[in-house]
């Protein structure tokens, strides 16, 4: 379309940003002081260069005079792969007032907060752990007193936030101190510490320590810096023995320095790698306090051939970077076959074709023609994924039972999909249930969602479903690089079905000890109970199948001495085999906290919750209560850490509209909206959803008869409502046909008790019982405790209500000059809506939690400026129109030009149900 821009123009491809992958400690002066310090920590240095330049920590203020940041301190102690991290830092008030100091922790998603402590002046205040609803409500209560409150949510691919400040007063001292502790994994052969370290300013007592304790014995320990420059390689040292690893790099002040430039050296990453030895088959046995740990790895196994079915999305949503990055990775993988494996290859759109009728081996020829088959993958169509597994399930049944592939082999699905199921079945429920009757336990299902408009809990819960389990593969530049990694990490199984026995007289209370595959470089791990301290009857048994042969191993325990071995460190250790036995306990049943009935789900999360408030733990269902001292007016303030799952994490990231594509909806006057604005009304009246991170935007038209009014926006949980009703030209044209506005519309918020009536002579406003009248040419603003209103000379009313909305309503006046006509209608524009409930419905409020959809066969229009498509969304296929709309919430005389898919027949298709479904007899009607 000539004078497009491209970026809106061409797509249909989703915009990608970055996220971070890393754990930072901050603390931060705002007032007339600045001191910083970022500590992070992060369990994957797959990050791309994208991701380090997006996200910085922004300095407060530039005077670092009144503050100092004069002792950081991060300690790890590690016993049998269970880290205890304690992160320490002290900052002294040198001014002659008080100043506001920050504290901002990011820390793996994988470790459990259990403790927080600040200490201000000799008074310690310490964090409790409490049921996350409950801690909620004491938040809440916080906000709405007007106390200063926060709540702490994750951030970016592995990590999550932990951020709290408080006010100090002159020459005092504050010390913050936060504990976190976390189940290292083996992966790839080996475990990995990694801390993120920036200092802003040299810091006088600066140090990071690591004490490894491992009985297994320790075959290497490897400590390295991506800032270490000649000059600093003495300070990082490092002692290694047979069973104990001890690093640390402490810096003096003028080795901290940055010659040339200003702040630090220390920038950068601080990495420790290790591995233990794996001596014997039956794996390794801990025993503490009357409770065991059984790490089961055991060295020089073959491998187990595999037979895998790559089910691949080439749907149109692929378009551009993805599409290109998948066939990338799929190159790097076929390369990585090995010779005994047997592979097909699925691509599917609408429909599912494959490479290969049947399985092929793993050959040097046949991987060349695969590799030239997936390197011609093109996007189009929408996304069967039902159909696309369960044909990938049926060829690998068919291989099975005609003996084609080894008889000890593993049978494997990897599914990577990037939206939603919109073809063929689209119930995700019941495509669950269809794969998992197909599949009948036989062979393992892995899912990676592609970027961030997929549904990750679908994925999730199929995958553990089916002995697998997803991956959430984020839209960056590393994209290759995610996907070979995970495949590397489930290329090479090495046993399955995999059984470790207790003696039932002997441990109570296990942790997970039926496992449907051993991978190459990983571990299994077992913890549990024991009845009685006898150790001296605990007898351990392995059952499992291995390539030629079963595996079988049985014997009694060999129990470490810990009081023995590491005399002198006899207090550090307690009970951590308790802790980790309730860590995994707990971790495993968040897993299955989402799969079987109802009352299976309750059981589970209750017996979770109940151990999370028990050891402390900060986990999905428990949050951090940290109770600040009084400010200067007198106040107490509460500040809450939470823990998300991966799912709520990718909802809060669509809320912020950061990393993931959210609509944002607009129906108006040439309707529109900017990134998350929502708008209505104009022309027939014109609706339009935006799509601010895939540059792209949704349109329809609603027809209908003067006096018609429609429910735009209905929260039954808020009480939240939006009609307009529909009004005709002044005067009606020759052939009969009438262009339509809106010209009133009826807002209320039930639980606020706001009603408004907007109508194009003026505005009426009713609040707690009183009324009042505007008219559009005032200029005046109002601001109660529910409700802030502002009315501007350029006819726009902005209208806030307390922890629920924020919109905007434009008068127009259309006039054309040849007929001496003039017109008056509204728009309406939704500014914020990420208070409303996830139940908001109307013909704009059904989009405000986001739509999918993806497009393709794009073709010439009929009008040879337009640009047709396909469109997929809500199982429906529909031809889309490339349009322009304008967007009034910025420039209210001249407004803006948005191309958007146009969809017609009022809307069908692409809203629920159809137009009159929405139609309302009152004007503050919601049915």
């Amino acid at each position: 379309m000539p004078g497009e821009r491209p970026s809106r123009f061409a797509g249909m491809p989703a915009l990608w940003r970055v996220l971070l992958l890393w754990v930072c400690v901050c603390i931060c002066i705002p007032a007339q002081a600045q001191a910083a310090l970022v500590v992070s920590r992060r369990d994957d240095l797959t990050q791309t260069k994208e991701a380090t330049s997006t996200r910085s920590i922004k300095k407060r203020s530039t005077n670092s005079a009144n503050v100092e940041l004069y002792s950081v301190r991060v300690a790890c102690t590690v016993a049998s792969r269970f880290a205890h991290t304690v992160m320490t830092s002290r900052a002294l008030n040198k001014a002659n007032s008080s100043q506001e100091v920050f504290f901002n922790v990011e820390l793996p998603k994988t470790a459990f907060i259990t403790n927080f402590s600040m200490e201000i002046d000799g008074k310690v205040y310490v964090g409790e752990v409490k049921e996350k609803e409950k801690a909620k409500k004491q938040y809440e209560k916080a906000v709405s007193s007007g106390q200063t409150a926060g709540l702490v949510k994750a951030s970016g691919r592995k990590m999550e936030t932990f951020s709290v400040s408080v006010n100090v007063a002159a020459s005092s001292s504050v010390t913050f101190i936060l504990t976190y502790e976390e189940l290292l994994q083996r992966k790839l052969g080996q475990y990995e510490i990694l801390t993120r370290v920036k200092i802003e300013q040299p810091v006088q007592d600066f140090e990071i320590l690591a004490d490894i304790y491992e009985p297994q014995g320790i075959t290497f320990a490897d400590a390295t810096a991506t800032f270490l420059t000649n000059e600093l390689l003495p300070v990082l040292k490092k002692t290694v023995t047979d069973t104990k690893a001890y690093i640390s790099f402490s810096p003096t002040v003028e080795q901290q320095k940055c010659a040339g430039c200003e702040g630090t050296i220390i920038n950068g990453d601080f990495i420790i790698k290790y591995d233990v030895k794996r001596e014997q088959s039956l794996g390794e046995v801990q025993v503490v306090n009357g409770y065991f740990v059984h790490f089961f790895s055991p060295p020089d196994l073959a491998r187990v051939p595999k037979n895998v079915v790559f089910v691949i999305d080439r749907s149109g949503s692929m378009s551009g970077t993805k599409i290109e990055q998948t066939r990338d990775a799929m190159v790097a993988i076929l390369k990585d076959l090995h010779e005994e494996d047997h592979f097909a290859i699925i691509p599917f759109d609408t429909d599912s074709v494959t490479w290969k009728d049947f399985l092929r081996k793993a050959t040097e020829q046949n991987v060349s023609e695969a590799i030239r088959y997936v390197s011609r993958l093109r996007e189009r169509g929408g996304t069967n994924i039902n159909a696309a597994v369960l044909r990938a399930v049926t060829m690998l049944k068919s291989e099975r039972e005609k003996n084609k592939v080894p008889e000890r082999s593993a049978d494997m699905i990897i599914l990577l999909t990037d939206g939603m199921p919109n073809i063929g079945e689209s119930n995700t429920s019941k495509i669950q249930s269809n794969v998992h009757t197909a599949i009948g336990g036989n062979m393992s299902l892995f899912c990676l969602g592609f970027g961030n408009d997929v549904d990750y809990t679908f994925l999730d819960v199929m995958s553990k479903q089916n002995k697998g389990l997803a991956r959430r593969i984020f839209a960056a530049s590393d994209a290759v690089v995610q996907l070979k990694g995970f495949y590397e990490e489930v290329s090479s199984p090495l046993l399955l079905e995999v059984k470790l026995r207790y003696p039932d007289n002997t441990v109570d209370f296990l942790t997970k000890n039926y496992h449907s595959q051993l991978f190459n470089g990983s571990e299994i791990v077992v913890a549990g109970r024991l009845s009685d301290n006898n150790v001296d009857n605990f007898l351990v048994e392995v059952f499992a199948q291995g390539p030629e042969e079963d595996f079988q191993v049985q014997g009694k325990a060999s129990v470490a001495n810990w009081q023995t071995m590491y005399p002198e460190k006899e207090y550090i250790f307690g009970n951590f085999t308790e802790r980790l036995w309730a860590y995994l306990t707990i971790q495993q049943l968040l897993e299955t906290s989402d799969i079987g009935t109802q009352q299976e789900k309750d059981n589970i999360t209750a017996k979770a919750l109940d151990m999370s408030l028990r050891y402390n733990f900060v986990t999905p269902l428990t949050s951090m209560v940290v109770t600040k001292p009084e400010t200067e007016d007198g106040a107490d303030s509460s500040f809450v850490a939470d823990k998300l799952t991966e799912a709520q994490r990718q909802a809060a990231e669509r809320k912020k509209g950061k990393s993931i594509p959210q609509s944002s909806v607009a129906a108006a006057s040439h309707p529109a909206s900017r990134p998350p604005v929502m708008s209505d009304v104009d022309g027939d009246p014109h609706f339009m959803i935006e799509l601010p991170d895939r540059d792209d935007a949704l349109c329809f038209n609603i027809n209908d008869k003067p006096g018609t009014i429609f429910n735009l926006v209905k929260d039954t949980k808020s009480g939240f409502v939006v009609n307009g009703q529909i009004i005709g030209k002044k005067k009606f044209a020759p052939d009969g046909k009438s262009n339509t506005y809106f010209g009133r519309f009826g807002i209320g918020h039930q639980k606020l008790g706001v009603r408004l009536e907007v109508s194009t002579q003026d505005i009426s406003v009713f609040h707690n019982g009183k009324h009042f009248k505007l008219l559009w040419s005032d200029a005046t603003s109002l601001k109660e405790t529910d409700m802030d209103l502002r009315l501007a000379q350029n006819c726009t009313l902005t209208v806030t209500l307390r922890h629920s909305v924020k919109f905007m309503v434009i008068r127009h006046t259309k006039v054309w000059k040849r007929r001496h006509e003039q017109q008056d209608y509204l728009g309406f524009y939704t500014l914020d809506s990420h208070h409303l409930s996830a139940s908001v419905h109307g013909l704009l409020g059904q989009f405000y939690n986001g739509v999918s959809f993806e497009m393709g066969d794009f073709r010439q229009g009929e009008v040879q400026e337009n640009l047709d498509a396909t469109m997929y969304v809500k199982g429906q296929r529909l031809n889309v129109t490339r349009h322009w709309q304008k967007d009034f919430s910025k420039d209210v005389k001249n407004g803006e030009n948005i191309p958007c898919w146009f969809v017609g027949n009022d809307g069908a298709g692409l809203i629920d149900g159809t137009a009159s479904d929405y139609i309302v007899s009152d004007l503050f009607k919601t049915v």
